[in-house]
């Protein structure tokens, strides 16, 4: 819903102004003179302002001028009387949108307004894609021209400077990790430290003492007392990358310390203040886990304020290209080399599903530019083959060899039963959807791993 500011010292006029705009879908805010437009103007959260021209000391000029200071985007409408044209197109040469003569029709007023508001719209979504606006909000790595990645970093401007609790959700690969950076780097804790843990990487035993810390001679081995990552992260933000693979029983302890802005050592009573932002991330999906019981239902309310949902790579395979452009400048200057695509390469590409995601093309592209020597870069160069399970030997097959072949028939047994689920799979195979992933990758099974 667009935001317009209606501005104008005559009460009468600005109550019809605001009755016709919410009649037609838009949010509207009132200001009834100059001074209060242009401080409301100012603060830059309108989509349209429509001013009146001639208003007491401070006239629509000063309001359109504090608008389009504080954002050059906003669109401003003045309303004119008869006998103020030349002021009106003083306004347009400052910048505003168009303007109105008085009196007209709504039918002639609700046109402008759509009009100022859709070249808003596209003005915003070109804007997302400059390299002023990446390098304003750090997102230099937050690449693609879909709709889904504009909407992704335009939420992300308005998510980040407030400190609302974050929840990602994703498939692994999708960029995660990169948004929960772009929010913390653009909040007012930027200066603050961020704090990064992947939960599925530390053991269920150890899990509580890092992040919480601990007194001396809590457990063995604790022969000094110890701060965990909370208090590390103290006035920034703290990560939780993969948080449904916390047990339940530190499920409850996170959600107290996210409600009370409190932690206690293991080993100690006496509880310890701690002011963090809770980005959390999972490429599981949760309401599934709550259903299932590995996933506290009050936990998942109190995570999901704002919520982020990043679509996997092949449904929004038009970023394909700008991503792989990035990766390949990025390994070019790495490897101080001036490897090139050869011709065929991104019709191939995008009949690929990408199972790994926005990880996997990265990949792709640096073992592409590590084996190129320079040169041209083939189809045959990126795009995965199936790994042998069987390679000569003087003794036929090693145990790796025995190993992968049971590994590839349990996994693609798994999808076939899951129909095509990978996290459901990695469930009913007893690891993550991450590790899951990794041995697909390294095994070189398709996602679908076969036609049926």
């Amino acid at each position: 819903m667009a935001k317009v500011l209606v501005v104008d010292d005559q009460r009468n006029m600005r109550t019809t102004l605001a009755m016709m705009l919410r009649g037609a879908g838009y949010e509207v805010d009132e200001a009834s003179d100059g001074v209060a437009g242009a401080e409301l103007g100012a603060r830059g959260a309108f989509d349209l302002v429509l001013t009146d021209l001639r208003m007491g000391s401070q006239d629509g000029i000063s309001v359109l001028r504090a608008v389009k200071e504080a954002e050059t985007n906003t669109e401003v409408i003045v309303m004119t009387a008869y006998g103020t044209i030349e002021s009106a197109v003083e306004a347009m040469r400052l910048g505003a949108f168009d303007y109105i003569q008085k009196p007209f029709t709504e039918e002639e007023l609700l046109v402008k307004v759509q009009r100022a508001i859709e070249k808003r719209a596209l003005a915003g979504q070109v804007q997302l894609l400059t390299t002023e606006f990446k390098e304003r909000y750090k997102f230099e790595n937050i690449v693609g021209r879909s709709q889904a990645i504009r909407d992704v970093l335009g939420r992300i401007v308005k998510v980040a400077p407030t400190d609302a609790t974050v929840l990602i959700q994703g498939e692994s690969g999708t960029g995660k990790e990169l948004v929960a950076k772009a929010i913390h780097a653009n909040s007012k804790r930027a200066d603050r430290p961020y704090v990064p843990v992947n939960c599925a990487a530390i053991s269920e035993t150890l899990l509580e003492s890092e992040l919480f810390g601990h007194a001396r001679g809590s457990f063995t081995g604790a022969i000094s007392a110890r701060k965990g990552l909370f208090e590390e992260a103290e006035g920034g933000t703290f990560f939780f990358d993969e948080i449904t693979e916390t047990p339940l029983s530190f499920q409850a302890k996170l959600l107290r310390a996210i409600q009370e802005h409190e932690i206690r050592r293991v080993g100690e009573n006496k509880p310890i203040r701690v002011d963090v932002r809770i980005v959390a991330a999972t490429n599981q999906d949760l309401l599934t886990a709550v259903a299932e019981k590995r996933f506290r239902q009050d936990l998942y309310y109190r995570l999901n304020v704002a919520r982020f949902v990043l679509p996997p790579l092949r449904e929004r395979k038009e970023d394909i290209p700008m991503l792989f452009s990035h990766f390949l400048e990025k390994y070019n200057r790495k490897m101080n080399v001036r490897a090139r695509l050869a011709d065929g390469v991104y019709e191939a590409l995008m009949g690929y599903d990408f199972p790994g995601n926005v990880r996997e093309l990265e990949n792709m592209v640096e073992q592409a530019v590590a084996l190129s020597g320079g040169g041209a870069i083939t189809v045959d160069d990126v795009l995965p083959t199936p790994t042998q399970t069987t390679r000569p030997g003087a003794g036929g097959r090693t145990l790796a060899d025995v190993v992968d072949a049971a590994e590839r028939q349990a996994i693609e047994a798994a999808l076939r039963e899951m129909e095509g689920s990978r996290d459901r799979a990695a469930e009913a195979l007893g690891i993550s959807a991450t590790t899951l992933w990794r041995k697909m990758t390294r095994l070189g099974i398709t996602y679908p791993p076969f036609a049926s």
